[in-house]
């Protein structure tokens, strides 16, 4: 890794909607600058560094959509699931997109471009058609291959497990250009945090412990389940989080179902890694990085209110795996949380996860594979 990797630069290009795509790229950033330090790696949302005014306007208006017609993103998930992105489309990104990247592509002179979101992936995917040599990973960042990551032009495929390779190649992608590496997780979750330490740092109790997550988007407590949690709170710790949805917090923390000693709430956080070696049941969205994240951890999972499409893929991988199951009812929450509460059985069960992931998955994979390419 000596002289040859000093200069080398890598340019990640992400896209606003979603939050799990833009925090793949820092994990894989941030991993790839671990194992390498010499190397350079630059993350950029694509749409918010372009166009400041459109950019937000355009996730926030995908967000209403999809707290309020989940149905109806599932149906457009669904109907482009073996198409890449139309023409139309493509070409009205084109236009907002084009000359700007190619800019910044020309700025930045990186060695490699790695896309985390389909709207990038097509953008460079066209600069290379017309004329752009330059080589061009696509990081996958679902248990999913949906038709508008598939351009001829990405020269790597940086996939979550062997069943999206053959997804993949089911759409006419040749298998060389796909690599199974597992979706990246930032290094802080590379390490287990001594758990009495981090509950002495967060000022939490000693007790069975639930972190439940809502997703970048936030948590909508109104789902029945989530309050349901709350009956548990004399003999179980509950950590919700709910991302940078301030109003929700203000709402759960005026609520007096949500006020007990047992009870915390809290905002946006980059302790992650740590809130998940205190926990000993992670309740979330099914977001491919979230998931990732707790399988790292070995964490057992609890999955609700799947966005119709790629979580609904997620869901199904994790559960077929044995590392969760779907939160459908009150009395799954009882047998999890009666879980969690015999120690034996729940410490027998985290060994069984701790052997699975080994088996499946390991962090430093994907930045590993990246560096090995650029040598």
């Amino acid at each position: 890794m000596g002289e040859d990797m000093r200069k080398k630069r890598v340019l990640l290009l992400s896209e606003g909607f979603g939050s799990g795509h833009t925090q793949a790229a820092y994990a894989l950033a941030v991993g790839l600058k671990q194992l390498c330090p010499s190397i350079s790696a630059r993350v950029i949302e694509l749409g918010k560094f372009l166009n400041p005014v459109i950019g937000p306007w355009i996730v926030s208006a995908y967000r209403k959509t999809v707290s309020s017609q989940p149905k109806m993103v599932g149906l457009m998930y669904r109907s482009n699931y073996k198409k890449p992105t139309n023409r139309f489309a493509q070409l009205a990104l084109h236009r907002m997109f084009y000359t700007q990247t190619s800019q910044v592509i020309a700025q930045l002179k990186p060695d490699l471009i790695i896309c985390t979101h389909p709207v990038p992936n097509t953008v460079v995917a066209r600069l290379k058609r017309l004329g752009l040599d330059m080589p061009l990973y696509t990081l996958i960042t679902d248990y999913d291959a949906h038709g508008s990551w598939v351009n001829r032009e990405v020269n790597q495929y940086l996939v979550s497990t062997s069943q999206v390779k053959q997804r993949l190649i089911e759409k006419g992608v040749e298998p060389e250009r796909v690599n199974v590496t597992g979706i990246p997780v930032h290094p802080s979750f590379w390490k287990q945090h001594d758990r009495a330490e981090v509950r002495r740092e967060f000022d939490l109790r000693d007790m069975p412990t639930v972190l439940i997550m809502g997703g970048g988007w936030g948590i909508l407590y109104e789902d029945n389940a989530l309050s349901y949690m709350t009956k548990w709170r004399e003999t179980t710790q509950l950590i919700f989080c709910v991302g940078s949805n301030e109003k929700m917090k203000e709402k759960m923390l005026a609520d007096p179902m949500f006020q007990h000693p047992n009870i915390r709430i809290t905002g946006f956080t980059r302790e992650v890694s740590k809130l998940m070696d205190a926990a000993d049941l992670l309740v979330t969205k099914p977001g491919g990085m979230t998931c990732t994240e707790g399988m790292s951890k070995a964490l057992p999972m609890l999955f609700y209110e799947p966005i119709p499409g790629q979580e609904e893929e997620n869901c199904e991988y994790f559960i077929n795996n044995g590392f969760g199951e779907m939160l459908d009812s009150n009395d799954t929450v009882d047998r999890w949380f009666k879980l969690i509460h015999d120690r034996e059985q729940s410490s027998r069960f985290r060994k069984l996860l701790i052997e699975k992931r080994d088996e499946q998955y390991d962090a430093i994979k994907c930045p590993n594979a990246v560096l090995q390419q650029m040598q």
